[in-house]
């Protein structure tokens, strides 16, 4: 019994490593083109990535929230870094100048989280993150998510092409983790992520054998600021700095679906332990050049689909990832690793997180007038995901970063609403 315990903790353990991998990998990537770097220099951040991302991740479940969540780089500093990163040369700036005010705005927000954690100030935030906001949060991370797996697990070329035979690979892993999700035994469905990864890489291996599916090796440049040493671009810091404070709703959303899936409550103290990690990462982030970290809400549904709840497995993934960030020949290996084969898989654990968002509405009632509340900031925050970035060419140049990020807008407009309107006047006024 005890030797079947532990292979079960193994291969969970290796599960927990490709789930936090996958979603690590592509962000120093990415970010690295965007502002330009050197291969080098990109290649520092993307070690830097797995170390600290797999530290983050430990210390987070053993002290902060001590719930299986994966620490990871923020989606919606992501999208707010790079939009930046992209938008360089319309808004007249050059990549370090930019890279410094995020800097000087990120640093500032981590002092601000860890001011909200130290003085206990965290019931005033969730004034402003009320149910509903989270809500609105979930729904539009869905939609955020399952749009950037999609594309990603289509193959699409530099022509923005769709590539025919990794789709067709792409969706046979779809369907095959779907049906080990769904068809499998309690062991074979638990797995089902790990399963859809090897067995996908191992296809893709075989049907595209000399395809550079990963993202390579250099040599390694070290240094402090890679995306620009802190600076007094106003305009960029004032971004930076409400993105970051924006993403505490990441935490909140995190640590209240997680309590709800384990069935227990969240006390206060992980509220604020939580918060104070999250603070200090997002402090020492910007000095690697790495996106800021935060609670993966993501991660709610990779413990649904896995049906795995404990922590040992998640530490221990974490602690193999720092571990690969600190040999070189263990991320070449991982490094092989197709990036559509990630995707596909992400694409079915995070169909998971509807589940989530769906869930957090039982119990509310919408009426004609009441649906607004829901319906208007997610509606509006789904449209603007699908609007081409350069459409708002013409709007002034420090709100281009703000309309173009669904999420952002989608979760302000949430929060406008909720403290400008008496819904339950509405809902009096129905009955």
């Amino acid at each position: 019994m005890q030797s079947l315990r532990s292979t079960v903790t193994l291969f969970s353990s290796f599960q927990w490593l490709f789930f936090i991998f996958a979603n690590t990998v592509v962000v120093p990537i990415s970010i690295g083109a965007a502002f330009h770097l050197p291969s080098d220099v990109t290649e520092m951040t993307m070690r830097s990535s797995l170390i600290f991302t797999g530290v983050a991740c430990v210390i987070q479940g053993w002290k902060g929230h001590k719930y299986p969540i994966m620490e990871g780089h923020s989606g919606l500093l992501w999208g707010v870094m790079l939009n930046l990163g992209l938008s360089a040369p319309s808004l007249g700036l050059g990549y370090a100048e930019i890279g410094g005010g995020i800097a000087t705005g990120l640093l500032a927000a981590g002092v601000v989280t860890l001011i909200i954690s130290a003085f206990n100030l965290i019931s005033y935030v969730q004034k402003i993150f009320t149910p509903m906001v989270m809500t609105v949060y979930l729904f539009l991370l869905t939609f955020q998510l399952i749009f950037v797996f999609f594309k990603g697990m289509l193959g699409i070329t530099e022509e923005g092409e769709i590539n025919i035979p990794v789709s067709f690979l792409s969706l046979g892993i779809v369907i095959l983790v779907s049906i080990l999700k769904l068809k499998g035994s309690r062991n074979i469905s638990n797995f089902s992520i790990l399963i859809g990864i090897i067995v996908g890489w191992i296809f893709y291996s075989l049907l595209f054998p000399n395809t550079d599916s990963g993202m390579g090796s250099t040599s390694v440049s070290f240094s402090f600021f890679p995306l620009g040493v802190p600076n007094l671009e106003f305009g960029i810091i004032a971004i930076a700095f409400f993105a970051g404070l924006l993403n505490l709703c990441n935490t909140f959303a995190s640590i209240q679906a997680a309590s709800e899936l384990m069935g227990d409550d969240a006390s206060h103290k992980q509220y604020r332990n939580s918060l104070f990690m999250t603070g200090g990462f997002t402090i020492f982030a910007p000095v690697l050049g790495l996106v800021p970290y935060t609670p993966f809400t993501s991660s709610i549904g990779f413990l649904q689909s896995t049906q795995i709840y404990e922590r040992r497995p998640f530490l221990i993934g974490g602690m193999l990832l720092t571990i690969i960030g600190l040999i070189p020949p263990f991320i070449s290996f991982l490094a092989t690793m197709p990036i559509t084969v990630g995707n596909a898989v992400l694409f079915v654990a995070y169909l998971q997180l509807f589940g989530t968002a769906f869930n957090s509405v039982k119990g509310q009632h919408f009426t004609s007038d009441t649906i607004f509340r829901l319906a208007v900031p997610v509606l509006i925050g789904v449209s603007l995901m699908n609007i081409l970035p350069n459409a708002f060419a013409n709007v002034p140049m420090l709100l281009q970063p703000f309309l173009t990020n669904g999420l952002i807008m989608g979760v302000l407009i949430s929060i406008v609403l909720e403290k400008s309107v008496n819904w339950k006047r509405y809902e009096q006024l129905q009955n």
